[in-house]
C-alpha cells in the first residue's frame, strides 16, 4: 500500500511539473522545475582543532568534503552548522564545570575555504561551541563567513540572516540553550523572529541546536531535554510552534547522532542530522559516524513536496563518503515510524521522502 500511495504521489508531482516518471533517480528523486526551490541541510561540522592540542588533519582537511562536493553544490541553498570557532591566535578558551565531558574548539580561519568550496551559503552559529574561544573567537569566526560571503545566524549581535537568490527572499533563524546565543527555551521571542522573517521573505530556515546527546537519545521525546543539568529543550513543541508562526524548513542538529524527521503542515523538520563532517575531538564510531544530507524540494513559498536523502558516513582518515549501504536511512526509517507513528510522513528505502496531508 505504502509503495502505491508513493507511486501515485511521484506521478502526480510528474505531471504538475510536465516530467516523466521514468526520469526519476533514486539518489535525486524529487523534481525539481522552475517553480521548485532544492534546499540541503547537514548536521555538524568541526573541520578540526589546534586546542588544546594540535588536532589537524593533512592538508588543511581539503579532503574532508571532497566526496560530497558535487551533492552539496547541487542545491539553490545549502546549510550546515558550524561547531567551534574559526580563529588564528589564542583567544580566551571557556571555562568548564567538568572538563571531562567539555571540549573547545579552534579551527584555523584558512579552513572556510573547505566551506567555501563545496557550496555552503548558510551557517548557524547558534551551538554550545560558538563561544568556545570567548569573544574574539566569535568576532573572528562571523568576519571570517562574512569576507567568505556565507551567510550567518544564531549569534546575539547578528540573530538572523536574510538574502535574496534567483529571485527568492531567504530567511535564516538560528537557535540554541547557550551563552549569547539566540535562545532555544525563549519560545516567545522565537516565535517573534519567525513572524518578522515570515512576513518579509519568501522561504524561512529555522536551525536549532538542541536535544540530549548520544546514541541512547535518538528518538525525540517530546518533553525537554536535560544533559549534564542543562536544559536542551523541547524540539518537538519548539518545531511545531515555528512552523506555526511561518517557518518552512526546521533543521535540528545537537545530539551527535542522527533523529526523525516529519512534515508537519506541509513543512519540513529534521529533529538532529547528526556529525556531517568532524575530525577527531568529536567520535564518529559507530552511529555517531553514520549522517544525512537531506535535500528538501519545495515550491516557491516553502510548501513541502518531497525530500531526498542521500546517505553519508565518515572516519577521520577518509572524511565524508556517500554510504552505499544506505544505514542512515534506514535508521530514520525506523525511527520516524516510532516516533511519529501516525504521520503520513513516507521514507522509502531509497530515501526518498513524501508526505500525503490529511
Amino acid at each position: 500500500m505504502r509503495a502505491l500511495i508513493t507511486m501515485i504521489f511521484l506521478i502526480w508531482t510528474c505531471y504538475l511539473h510536465g516530467q516523466d516518471s521514468t526520469a526519476l533517480q533514486p539518489a535525486d528523486s524529487a523534481l525539481a522545475g522552475t517553480d521548485t526551490l532544492t534546499i540541503i541541510g547537514v548536521g555538524d561540522i568541526m573541520m578540526g582543532t589546534d586546542y588544546p592540542v594540535d588536532k589537524l588533519p593533512p592538508d588543511d582537511g581539503s579532503f574532508m568534503m571532497q566526496g560530497v562536493e558535487n551533492v552539496l553544490k547541487n542545491a539553490d541553498v545549502t546549510f550546515g552548522n558550524l561547531e567551534g570557532t574559526l580563529l588564528d591566535g589564542e583567544g580566551t578558551p571557556k571555562r568548564c564545570k567538568d572538563p571531562k565531558v567539555c571540549y573547545a574548539f579552534r579551527t584555523p580561519v584558512r579552513y572556510v575555504k573547505n566551506l567555501q568550496k563545496v557550496g555552503f551559503d548558510l551557517m548557524s552559529l547558534a551551538n554550545n561551541h560558538a563561544g568556545d574561544m570567548g569573544d574574539e573567537g566569535r568576532r573572528s569566526t562571523m568576519r571570517t563567513l562574512d569576507v567568505a560571503g556565507i551567510r550567518h545566524a544564531g549569534q546575539q549581535n547578528q540573530k538572523t540572516a536574510i538574502f535574496i537568490k534567483d529571485s527568492i527572499r531567504y530567511g535564516l533563524a538560528a537557535f540554541a540553550p547557550n551563552t549569547n546565543c539566540v535562545q532555544l527555551n525563549d519560545l516567545e521571542g522565537a516565535i517573534k523572529i519567525v513572524k518578522a522573517l515570515s512576513d518579509s521573505c519568501d522561504v524561512v530556515i529555522v536551525s536549532f541546536h538542541g536535544g540530549a546527546e548520544g546514541a541512547q537519545f535518538q528518538s525525540v521525546p517530546r518533553v525537554n531535554e536535560m544533559f549534564h543539568g542543562e536544559n536542551r529543550g523541547n524540539v518537538y513543541k519548539f518545531s511545531h510552534a515555528l512552523i506555526d508562526a511561518g517557518a518552512d524548513i526546521i533543521f535540528g542538529h545537537g545530539p551527535h547522532v542522527t533523529r526523525a524527521v516529519e512534515v508537519y503542515n506541509n513543512r519540513f523538520i529534521a529533529y538532529s542530522l547528526g556529525n556531517f563532517c568532524t575530525y577527531r575531538g568529536i567520535s564518529v564510531n559507530g552511529v555517531n559516524g553514520l549522517a544525512p544530507i537531506i535535500k528538501v524540494f519545495t515550491d516557491k513559498h516553502g510548501k513541502f513536496l518531497s525530500a531526498q536523502i542521500i546517505p553519508t558516513y565518515q572516519s577521520y582518515a577518509t572524511g565524508v563518503r556517500i554510504d552505499s549501504q544506505k544505514q542512515v536511512i534506514r535508521i530514520i526509517q525506523e525511527l520516524t515510524k516510532k516516533d511519529f507513528p501516525d504521520s503520513p510522513t513516507y521514507i522509502d528505502d531509497e530515501g526518498l521522502i513524501t508526505y500525503l496531508a490529511h
